[in-house]
């Protein structure tokens, strides 16, 4: 595998994403699912959330045995562990593992919303910038197809608003 590229995105898409899971949030925190994007009314399903590492690592696993994720991209197995740090959840290229905060504040990380992002890294081919528009592509389509249309056009929707480009 050769050198990836710069990860010039990285900053703009974890805002972006952040906006889009403080939406899910308030939809949450508020019981109103309804927000408005360029105009549309959108109502948010509700984003799943997990309670330890074997939920997560159900989850991955059905989500890569879905028919269309098989078909485009034809998926290896993916593990997931615990991760000591609070601050981020992330994916280890070269083992598939899938490391996610699972203790005190780390819990945040136990949702959909960001199981789905290190999902897109596993599902990467070749050389590509960790969150380059290939990476963006990938992560709207599997909320698309998982979460559902109206996540993944807010999630579009934020990441052209914070600059973020989609290959």
């Amino acid at each position: 595998m050769g050198e990836r590229p710069r990860d010039v995105q990285r900053a703009k898409v974890y805002d972006a994403e952040q906006l889009v899971r403080g939406a899910f949030d308030r939809a949450d925190e508020s019981g109103f699912r309804t927000v408005e994007v360029f105009g549309s009314q959108l109502t948010l399903t509700v984003e799943r959330r997990f309670a330890s590492v074997d939920s997560v690592q159900d989850y991955c696993d059905r989500v890569l045995a879905l028919n269309w994720v098989v078909a485009q991209w034809n998926p290896g197995a993916i593990r997931v562990r615990a991760r000591a740090g609070v601050s981020a959840a992330h994916y280890e290229l070269e083992s598939a593992v899938l490391a996610i905060p699972v203790q005190g504040d780390g819990r945040w990380a136990l949702r959909e919303l960001v199981v789905l992002h290190e999902l897109a890294h596993h599902l990467a081919t070749g050389t590509e910038a960790a969150h380059g528009p290939e990476f963006c592509s990938r992560y709207v389509e599997l909320v698309d197809g998982v979460v559902g249309p109206e996540a993944a056009l807010l999630l579009r929707a934020t990441y052209a608003g914070c600059g973020v480009k989609i290959g």
